[in-house]
């Protein structure tokens, strides 16, 4: 089964709304490591309207521009992507197409084809929050900038059922940066402070 990853940056005040600000400072050869590590986890791109219209606004041009980041720019060209949107889209980049359906219908058969490796979501908050919300999100990658933003859309929207998470893997970058890898997880056993009171710290 296909596993779908959420990769994301984020500030440490948990904004997943990029501002260029904020996040090119600290942008470096480690975070590109790592979100080329992400890219390569999969072979199909989940992504909201807004997030294609921002990848297809820029990189079909510096694919054909030749720059250093050309050959990424073709990798993401190459990839298949499936776009979520309520509205019509006309798609002027190569192998996108519209999502069929309802999408946890539709990402619940991604996850079931056996010809695909992994579905990869880069950005696209809201579609992110849906899945999540569905139980379909196999790991979330977040690149933690050391930045409280202070405005923008959140990852965690507001909800009753809080999201357990394991951490799978950790990394620090020299600029400060965070790279926490974590998959959901079942929530604890009930705990209350009679359980935890003998390992209060002592009183000096």
């Amino acid at each position: 089964m296909a596993k779908v990853i959420s990769t994301l940056f984020i500030a440490a005040d948990g904004v997943a709304e990029i501002d260029p600000d904020w996040h090119f400072p600290y942008f470096d050869d480690n975070m590109g490591r790592a979100v080329a590590e992400d890219y390569d986890t999969s072979d199909v791109l989940l992504i909201g309207s807004g997030t294609y219209d921002s990848f297809a606004g820029a990189w079909p041009d510096r694919e054909t521009a030749g720059g250093e980041d050309a050959p990424f720019a073709k990798q993401l060209g190459d990839t298949r992507k499936v776009v979520v949107s309520r509205r019509p889209l006309e798609f002027s980049w190569r192998n996108s197409e519209l999502i069929q359906g309802d999408l946890v219908d539709a990402v619940t058969a991604l996850k079931a084809d056996p010809g695909i490796k992994g579905v990869l979501i880069p950005g696209s908050i809201s579609v992110v929050q849906q899945l999540l919300a569905a139980g379909l999100v196999d790991e979330l990658r977040l690149l933690i900038h050391p930045v409280a933003a202070r405005k923008g859309r959140r990852l965690f929207d507001e909800g009753d059922t809080p999201y357990h998470l394991r951490v799978i893997a950790t990394e620090a970058f020299p600029t400060g940066v965070l790279r926490v890898i974590y998959a959901p997880t079942a929530a604890p056993g009930a705990v209350g402070y009679d359980e935890i009171k003998d390992q209060v710290p002592a009183g000096s």
